[in-house]
């Protein structure tokens, strides 16, 4: 029998022996594809077979057999899990709830890149499967490694699951020799349905949700469990690359559709804030007919270029945003509104609601964003809710932002109590007294108070003894709440007279509940340890607002003491203030500008109000050196000003200072083979990690690039360099191999 023969005009026994022959040739290929990695078929020859037995089971339905391959995903995998540490990071992402989100998302980048409103800024918007995220590490074509995303450094090594999946290829042509492909792995409303009704009729518990079931099938032991589970995969990002996809994000989604892997048909291309939100809306009007969950629409920066320079946050992307849809609605009665201050002063508003369940959980508490938020106006002071406020007493429709923080939505006037007044948000920190400001562009009130503030300082003590901070070993987050409850440390520098304090005398360390001679000396011992400290881990922690552990690195190389550091922001703070008045007749002049119908006039603008703030010389050359920095920029500078400006909060750094010996970073060398220089790495690294490359190549004095053009002097070139080789091979730069660069720097 072959399969030549038309399904209309099988006979029933011809029809048995075609799906007999089907079930044996296309469990040979699952075998090949999944488990060998050496396909026998192509996937649309494996694909038309598939086809072919659908058929004639759907003519033939009392001749389905049992091993039919209509119910066979892939072919089982081996036995035993193991942990994935992830070359890249597989972050989160922030999330939209609202279309005013949207707009704040575009106008975070805008500043960000320092863009105006008018300069055309792409993004792709794409459904937000709800799945279970999985990477794909293909080597050579060949896929070597599948991993979940765990705790998003280190994930399950569940590779020979994944290749029972029959939506991810075993291997590739025309790839980058190194590429990790990033998807969901998900379950469609189909399969998910008929996969509860077998587990109904063995007398098993059935699946919660199609994500639950898909999580589980993924990281199922049992080959055969595993085998039995439908599951399917779209792709839509990745993470390590040996060379670049493409030069954009759709590009390179359209690149990995080409080379075989399934991706959402829904990704479009968007031109800004109204096209996304447009766009959202067409995809929520889709949901339920599209087949399996989603639970929102990503955003991310179409130019990939422009991505790397956005860069990342500790836990998310800039450049990409989650916009999540509404879920269970409920109504219940807002009984108070209370202000909560968080580490870097933020004032942020909670509702306290009669409790009401909301999507199967009991909500009690609800945020309220900001104070615009609480009365009608969204991000840019448009009206929201048709401009109604929220007050205390007011009956509120409550959901739960991506089925996860509640949030007041919408209230109703109807039921609105006679005596309600409307809320004043406070201009003082309810915690400490300080003034609580709100500087321009931002929709957040912030407390001045800084160290001074209880409600920051746990935070920010918190931050404080991190580990990349002081990271001082036995005294971690809940020794600082009970130390700082008590008392005991107030302020950075309470923590190095600890020994001081309560070393001896009447009330010591070692007398307290769950310390002892020997920890209360050994956390001494600890701190002492760190009074010798690093300006870059010195700077970061002190925890000034937009000042990360990468800006603190570059602060401190370029000012390399403390002294120097502060002296500078001592002379920059005239020119800083009068920059703050410059970005707020910036915000003023587009504003008008927009209501007379004319180009803002921003240049002019800003330089009237330089010129009438008469900046002193030195100042306005101390400030333009700051921001010229390496990384730093307006935003951070101005809030690193505030911060030394601050009379009790510098007070509480200065005597923090007094308690260390702060280590100025070593200088760049000036006479190394390769100072002066400019070196791309390439390739997969296998002596060294590629940060450990550039670390080592900036101390001594060369200038590390992602890419090759006629300034590269020398490109270190690791297997599966690609396509910058080949370019520094037409541009006659010099290229060496890892050994050969290693030999180059020698003890340098």
């Amino acid at each position: 029998m072959t399969d030549d023969t038309d399904i209309d005009n099988l006979t029933e026994e011809a029809a048995r022996a075609e799906l007999a022959r089907l079930a044996d040739v296309l469990a040979q290929a699952n075998a090949a594809y999944h488990q060998q990695d050496a396909p026998e078929i192509s996937d649309a020859e494996y694909d038309r077979l598939k086809a072919r037995n659908a058929a004639i089971e759907a003519r033939f339905p009392e001749l389905k057999r049992p091993d039919s391959p209509s119910e066979q995903v892939g072919a089982g995998p081996a036995e035993g899990f193991s942990k994935v540490r992830h070359a890249v990071r597989m972050l989160s992402l922030g999330n939209a709830f609202a279309d005013e989100d949207v707009a704040d998302f575009d106008r975070s980048i805008r500043k960000y890149l320092g863009l105006g409103p008018d300069v055309a800024l792409r993004y792709t918007a794409e459904p937000k499967i709800d799945g279970l995220s999985l990477s794909l590490r293909y080597e050579n074509g060949a896929l070597v490694q599948a991993a979940t995303r765990g705790d998003g450094e280190t994930g399950e090594n569940v590779t020979a699951n994944a290749r029972t999946i029959a939506d991810i290829p075993a291997s590739l042509e025309g790839a980058p020799d190194v590429l990790e492909v990033r998807g969901e792995v998900y379950m469609s409303h189909s399969d998910f349905a008929a996969l509860n009704d077998r587990q109904r009729a063995a007398g098993n518990k059935p699946f919660a949700n199609p994500r639950n079931a898909a999580a589980g099938s993924l990281r199922q032991l049992d080959a055969e469990i595993t085998r039995s589970r439908p599951l399917k995969f779209f792709a839509y990002a990745w993470g390590a690359l040996s060379e670049p996809l493409a030069e954009t994000q759709m590009a390179a989604i359209e690149r990995l559709a080409a080379l075989g892997f399934s991706t959402n048909p829904l990704t479009a291309l968007c031109d800004g804030p109204e096209a996304m939100i447009a766009h959202y809306r067409e995809i929520e009007a889709q949901r339920a007919t599209l087949g399996y969950d989603i639970d929102g629409v990503v955003y991310k920066v179409d130019d990939l270029a422009l991505q790397g320079r956005l860069g990342f946050r500790s836990t998310t992307p800039r450049w990409a945003i989650a916009h999540k849809f509404p879920a269970e609605l409920a109504w219940t009665r807002l009984e108070a509104i209370d202000i909560q201050v968080g580490r870097t002063g933020a004032l942020s508003p909670v509702a306290r609601l009669q409790p009401v369940t909301v999507g199967g959980v009991v909500v009690s508490n609800a945020t309220l964003h900001n104070e615009d938020y609480i009365a009608g106006r969204g991000a840019s002071g448009e009206v929201i809710r048709d401009g109604k406020d929220i007050r205390v007493g007011d009956w509120v429709q409550v959901y739960r932002a991506g089925d996860v923080i509640p949030k007041v939505a919408d209230v109703d006037l109807g039921q609105r109590p006679a005596d309600a007044v409307p809320f004043a948000f406070p201009d003082t920190c309810p915690e400490c007294g300080s003034p609580a400001v709100r500087e321009e562009g931002d929709a957040v009130r912030r407390c001045t108070g800084g160290v001074i503030c209880p409600a920051q300082a746990v935070e920010q003590l918190k931050h404080f003894v991190s580990r990349k901070a002081f990271d001082i070993e036995g005294l971690g987050a809940r020794q600082v709440e009970q130390f700082h409850a008590d008392g005991w440390v107030r302020e950075p520098a309470d923590i190095f007279e600890l020994q001081a304090k309560f070393g001896s005398g009447l009330q010591q360390l070692k007398n307290r509940e769950g310390w002892g001679a020997k920890s209360a000396e050994n956390l001494f011992e600890a701190i002492d340890e760190k009074r010798t400290i690093p300006l870059a881990r010195l700077v970061f922690a002190l925890g000034i607002r937009h000042v990360g552990e990468v800006a603190a690195r570059d602060l401190a190389l370029h000012y390399g003491t403390w002294e120097a550091l502060t002296a500078a922001l001592e002379t920059a703070r005239p020119a800083a203030l009068a920059h703050r008045q410059a970005d707020e007749a910036e915000e003023a002049e587009r504003a008008r500008a927009t209501k007379e119908g004319r180009r803002a006039r921003i240049t002019e603008t800003r330089a009237a109000v330089i010129e009438r703030c008469e900046v002193p010389q030195p100042a306005g050359a101390a400030w333009a050196d700051l921001v010229g920095a390496d990384g730093i920029g307006p935003t951070l500078a101005l809030s690193l000003s505030d911060a030394l400006s601050n009379p009790e909060e510098r007070a509480a750094f200065d005597r923090l200072v007094a308690h260390l010996a702060v280590v100025s970073p070593d200088a760049p060398a000036a006479d190394s083979p390769v100072a002066g220089k400019t070196v791309v790495f390439t390739g997969t690294l296998e002596k060294m990690t590629r940060a450990e490359a550039k670390a080592r190549a900036e101390a001594l004095g060369a200038k590390v690039s992602g890419s090759v053009s006629k300034k590269t002097d020398i490109l270190v070139a690791g297997p599966g360099a690609g396509s910058k080789a080949k370019k520094a091979a037409e541009l006659g730069i010099e290229t060496l191999d890892e050994d050969g660069w290693l030999q180059l720097i020698g003890d340098a």
